[in-house]
């Protein structure tokens, strides 16, 4: 199941409902593709609480800049359209569901 994917033009709707984490990432980024089926595995698990999407950031370079992106892949928690946390790298499964559970 591939995640949705946002953009400049719909980001700021997108992540406007409930919480959203987004996973910034690039096509030649090799630990953002190893970090995208953990990020399918807990979007199906988790889905009743959190929505999982995805931002490429050299097609959206205008968003990636206003958030700051310096490292991929970087994954971004949002509740209600805010900002309340973000991690950098290719993290375990466990280790990514901890950081969203600590925000539910």
């Amino acid at each position: 199941m591939a995640l949705p994917e946002i953009n400049d033009s719909n980001f700021t709707t997108e992540i406007s409902n409930g919480m959203v984490l987004v996973d910034c990432w690039a096509e030649w980024c090799g630990p953002c593709r190893m970090v995208s089926p953990v990020l399918e595995e807990l979007s199906g698990e988790m889905k009743e609480v959190l929505q999982i999407k995805k931002l490429n950031v050299d097609d959206n370079q205008d968003t990636a800049q206003k958030l700051g992106i310096q490292s991929l892949p970087t994954l971004l928690l949002f509740k209600e359209g805010q900002l309340v946390d973000k991690i950098i790298g290719a993290l375990p499964k466990a280790q990514i569901r901890n950081f969203i559970e600590r925000h539910k």
